[in-house]
């Protein structure tokens, strides 16, 4: 298991033409009653750093599911479908009886039309970043909150637009060799070394590059009653 000359992290408005996020939702009342189970429903080390700044407490379970994108399916429909269906195999491994709020994500890279998923090895990395240099790419951070109570599904596709510098082969490598981020689309971990590698990062959320929109999430587990500053 992400222009011209800007800050590095940019929020105001945008140079690309508007953008509405994908955002499905299913209508529901939650039940505050009880607080569920909250999970996280992934491997990755990153998207569980990133729930921690939460500060609330939750479990960790790896989905099992093919992650293979569908014939002529668009990058933001693999990711949510992807988020969706890591979420649901996670929730089904759950035997609580009260239930639990299961949160799915999956990351999509596309550039010049391509979807461009994760290096796995230094080669395949290389390669990308070479694609890269000079571009704009598209991050799709798709996110689903499952209640396996009711299953009530919210999913969102949060759209990160990254422009990369133009790289030299030596830089590429020896970020590379510094780095090795072979576990993250496009090779790029802008929380760490990869910031040097661009120009300019668009987003309505800087933690959806990562990996796990927080601002989303947020956003979701309030409207599904879970409490993050005391009571909901």
């Amino acid at each position: 298991m992400l222009r011209r000359a800007a800050p590095p992290f940019w929020f105001g408005p945008s140079p690309f033409p508007s953008f509405t996020p994908f955002v499905h939702s299913q209508p529901f009342m939650p039940d505050v009653s009880t607080k569920p189970r909250l999970i996280l429903a992934s491997s990755s080390r990153y998207r569980r750093e990133l729930l921690e700044r939460l500060r609330i407490p939750f479990d960790v379970i790896t989905p099992d599911i093919d992650e293979t994108p569908l014939a002529g399916e668009t990058p933001e429909a693999t990711a949510v479908r992807l988020s969706i269906a890591k979420a649901r195999a996670a929730a089904a491994r759950v035997s609580d009886a009260s239930g639990a709020l299961v949160i799915g994500s999956d990351q999509v890279a596309t550039c010049d039309g391509r979807q461009i998923g994760k290096p796995g090895t230094h080669d395949n990395a290389r390669v990308q970043l070479q694609s890269m240099r000079g571009k704009s790419v598209e991050f799709h951070s798709a996110l689903c909150l499952f209640d396996s109570r009711s299953d009530h599904i919210q999913s969102a596709d949060i759209v990160t637009r990254v422009q990369f510098r133009e790289l030299s082969d030596a830089e590429i490598e020896a970020y590379l060799l510094a780095e090795t981020p072979y576990d993250v689309a496009g090779s790029a971990k802008s929380e760490g070394l990869g910031i040097t590698l661009v120009d300019a990062i668009h987003s309505d959320d800087p933690t959806a590059l990562v990996g796990l929109p927080l601002i989303a999430l947020s956003r979701m587990l309030r409207a599904a009653g879970f409490p993050l500053l005391g009571a909901a």
